[in-house]
């Protein structure tokens, strides 16, 4: 069978189909491509975007980090920190916009870096605040410790210059040696008679001699006399008061002697206000706040 001929009208045909089957496959082939890299580029994007608030965050921890340190910052600290914390917030608003150019990501990567810097500059201010800080409390406990360990020595010298005080005080305090009381009456002729009996007593008066001692104050001496009835009752009036042995009290009777550390014999006279009565009168004398000593005589 002879081969059927392709006329030219046909041939003509079959190339245009060709032509446009190729155009379409190239075509499509083109926006193939050019849709997988929008795709990747789209991807880049978003993932850079997502690296940058993330290093954002961090850095904003570090920032919170200082806050939780509780420290007293300088005036120049906050300021710093205050422009950091708005160059953050502006970065997060630019991260947040649904689209965003190469030339917008590369200016928040420059800042971003600058922030770094500014956060690492700024840890490095606040561990040297923090170094400062404490030097300064254990220079503060030390001192404390120092002024404490002082006041403590102050007391016990004072503890101890009181109690070297009152030793002194004792040693160098006046003591009766011996001492002793005899009652009498004056006659019309103005001489002292020495009596026994109550009912004939009119005055007692009380002889001492004083221990010597080079460490008693020579001088002036205030002598107190108490005096004590047989019943145990003072015989003082309520005005005449003096402090002995850490006692405010009544006394009887006061006199001045003139100590001299010698054998010196005092004699102090002391008029009853009352009639004696049969029994042991009692006479307890003192100087300087403390007790000399006592005497007694029995009236019959």
């Amino acid at each position: 069978m002879e081969p059927q001929k392709i006329n030219k009208g046909d041939r003509n045909k079959i190339y245009f189909l060709v032509i446009v089957i190729a155009a379409l496959i190239g075509t499509n082939a083109y926006l193939f491509f050019k849709d997988r890299q929008q795709s990747e580029r789209f991807v880049t994007v978003s993932t850079e975007k997502d690296k940058l608030r993330l290093e954002v965050e961090k850095i904003e921890v570090e920032l919170d980090k200082v806050n939780a340190l509780n420290l007293d910052l300088n005036d120049k600290l906050v300021e710093e920190q205050k422009l950091a914390r708005e160059k953050i917030a502006e970065l997060k608003v630019a991260l947040e916009k649904g689209q965003i150019t190469q030339g917008e990501l590369d200016k928040a990567n420059a800042q971003i870096d600058e922030l770094k810097t500014f956060v690492k500059n700024y840890n490095d201010q606040i561990i040297q605040l923090q170094k400062d800080n404490t030097f300064l409390k254990n220079s503060r406990d030390s001192l404390e410790n120092a002024i404490k360990n002082m006041g403590t020595r102050a007391t016990n010298l004072e503890t101890e210059n009181t109690a070297l005080n009152a030793k002194v005080k004792t040693a160098a305090a006046l003591k009766v040696k011996d001492a002793d009381i005899i009652a009498f009456r004056t006659k019309s002729s103005g001489k002292k008679v020495e009596v026994t009996k109550s009912s004939t007593a009119e005055k007692l008066s009380v002889r001492f001699n004083i221990i010597p001692n080079e460490l008693a104050e020579k001088g002036h001496h205030n002598i107190y006399l108490r005096v004590f009835d047989p019943a145990g009752n003072l015989l003082a009036e309520d005005s005449n008061r003096f402090e002995a042995d850490g006692q405010d009290m009544q006394y009887s009777h006061s006199i001045f002697i003139d100590y001299n550390n010698d054998e010196t014999t005092y004699t102090i006279d002391w008029t009853n206000p009352k009639p004696f009565i049969k029994g042991i009168y009692t006479v307890i004398l003192y100087t300087d706040g403390s007790t000399m000593g006592k005497a007694q005589i029995d009236l019959r």
